[in-house]
């Protein structure tokens, strides 16, 4: 027997390697393989091939090959087990990433203008309220990604497909439930597309808000005076616009190497003036105003997901099973992430008290030149985030239009105006809500609960309910109550979050 078909058979879950000794039976099986399904050749004496490779493919075996049976295995089960089809296995990724690779990926990818507001979002819970919150809101957003990735690889088996985009794992569970779910696999499709395009468009808003803010500062204490700051996002639209129009995402590969250089020194600059002097509890809240609290959840959310990030890097990992195992790279990561954004929101809390506002870099000191180059460093670098978050949205929006675009002659001008279209929306979003502190306590409230929290929930119900229900009621009953409690979870915080968020832009408007 040779090593290739051992590989084969070890592919498949509990299968015992087929014996050497051959019966009758299995022998009028050889009639099944053909030219493509087995090379033969003679073997030496030490068991290597002497005119070629012996290879055999276990899916090109003909039907009749059933009723082998090997070790006691039916004929129905060998044909399972031959049928067993395992995503991993049929990713052809041309640049497989490593499990250090995708743990930075991620860590870029959750650690963004979100962290910065964390003190401000402590503001509003308090640092009691603000810490055991953190902790279970990074717990929360872990489990719930958990449950989107082991539904997305139950549904690439069912449907036999290497991967799933996101969008893509939310139809697929809605046209594999019950038959009322099948009718709105379209539609749900589109509706997690929609909440994803709003989340990234979102987030360039926030950019815009956070470059303008900062720079503004910096103007402000250099050249004098007091200029607005939506004045200050006039002046960085067209960079925004010619940042946006790279079509490669090669082409920002190294800006984005930059731009983490250039984050990893800012932060470090930004503990200095933390830990300077030491942070203090006098005067500061344990427990925020029941009006304040929602935003805090909001603002959390918004810092912690990155839900669109986490199929994507799995589909593209060398070996996707440490993704989510016990200490694969999700777990890996969220747990720093959680430590550090419950550290820098109660520092950051504790150190500038009541007068936090929506980034820890407008806190620091007016007039000393080491924080105005943090403001610096950290606009440059959310600069080419922009990019990068513009360009996950317009992807998003350009494959619904391409296949009417495909034969236009003039495809890569409406391509340059949809790209140059998502810069002017997110200015003149930028320019209505130019707080930052209620920008992001909105966006994820109104995105991240739903898509973060509620979606994956739904997607796992919709997979797994068969199999629960075929586990006794009390396994069902507990399955169903866990979803349903994740899904009233992610309604509350949509509700109250975005409702306190939307009452506090309108009151600082008027």
């Amino acid at each position: 027997m040779t090593d290739s078909m051992t590989r084969n058979f070890n592919n498949y879950p509990s299968t015992a390697k087929p014996e050497q000794h051959v019966s009758k039976k299995q022998m009028t099986a050889a009639e099944c393989y053909d030219n493509q399904g087995m090379l033969r050749s003679e073997l030496d004496i030490n068991g290597k091939p002497v005119n070629g490779n012996t290879c055999i493919n276990m899916d090109s075996l003909n039907n009749k090959c059933v009723g082998i049976n090997m070790k006691g295995d039916t004929a129905a089960q060998l044909n399972e087990k031959q049928n067993f089809y395992n995503p991993y296995q049929h990713r052809d990724v041309k640049h497989p990433t490593t499990y250090f690779d995708t743990l930075i990926h991620l860590l870029k990818a959750s650690l963004g203008t979100g962290i910065l507001a964390m003190p401000s979002a402590f503001k509003n819970a308090g640092y009691v309220v603000g810490t055991l919150g953190t902790i279970i809101i990074g717990i929360l957003c872990t489990y719930t990604i958990h449950l989107l990735i082991t539904a997305s690889h139950e549904l690439c088996i069912k449907r036999k497909v290497p991967s799933l985009t996101y969008p893509g794992t939310v139809a697929a569970a809605f046209e594999e439930g019950p038959k009322f779910t099948r009718v709105l696999a379209p539609y749900a499709r589109m509706m997690t597309n929609m909440f994803l395009v709003l989340y990234q468009i979102g987030s360039s808003c926030i950019y815009v808000v956070f470059i303008a803010s900062n720079l503004k500062v910096v103007g402000d204490a250099y050249l004098g005076g007091n200029t607005d700051v939506r004045m200050y996002m006039v002046y960085i639209l067209i960079p925004l616009i010619l940042i946006s129009w790279i079509r490669n995402l090669k082409l920002l590969a190294p800006f984005s190497s930059i731009a983490t250089c250039l984050t990893i020194v800012s932060f470090t600059l930004i503990f200095y003036y933390i830990f300077r002097e030491a942070p203090s509890f006098v005067d500061r809240e344990p427990v925020g105003t029941v009006k304040s609290i929602p935003l805090f959840f909001g603002t959390v959310l918004f810092a912690m997901e990155a839900i669109g990030m986490v199929l994507p890097l799995e589909n593209e990992m060398k070996n996707p099973k440490n993704f989510g195992s016990m200490f694969g790279v999700l777990n890996a990561s969220m747990l720093p992430i959680s430590v550090l954004y419950t550290v820098v929101g109660l520092l950051g809390y504790l150190k500038y008290g009541d007068k936090t506002t929506g980034s820890i870099t407008l806190d620091m000191p007016q007039t000393e030149v080491l924080s105005q180059v943090v403001k610096l460093l950290l606009s440059i670098s959310i600069y080419i985030t922009y990019a990068l978050s513009n360009y996950v949205a317009f992807d998003i929006i350009w494959k619904g239009m391409e296949q009417k675009m495909e034969k236009n002659e003039h495809r890569i001008c409406w391509e340059y105006a949809l790209r140059t279209s998502i810069v002017i929306v997110t200015f003149f979003f930028a320019i209505a809500i130019p707080n930052l502190e209620h920008l992001i306590s909105l966006i994820g409230a109104f995105c991240l609960s739903s898509v973060g929290i509620a979606l994956p929930a739904i997607v796992s119900f919709l997979t797994f309910s068969d199999v629960y229900k075929d586990e006794g009621n009390l396994r069902f009953g507990l399955f169903c109550l866990r979803n349903l409690l994740i899904v009233l979870i992610a309604i509350f915080a949509f509700v109250i979050g975005v409702s306190t968020s939307v009452s506090d832009i309108i009151h600082h408007m008027t």
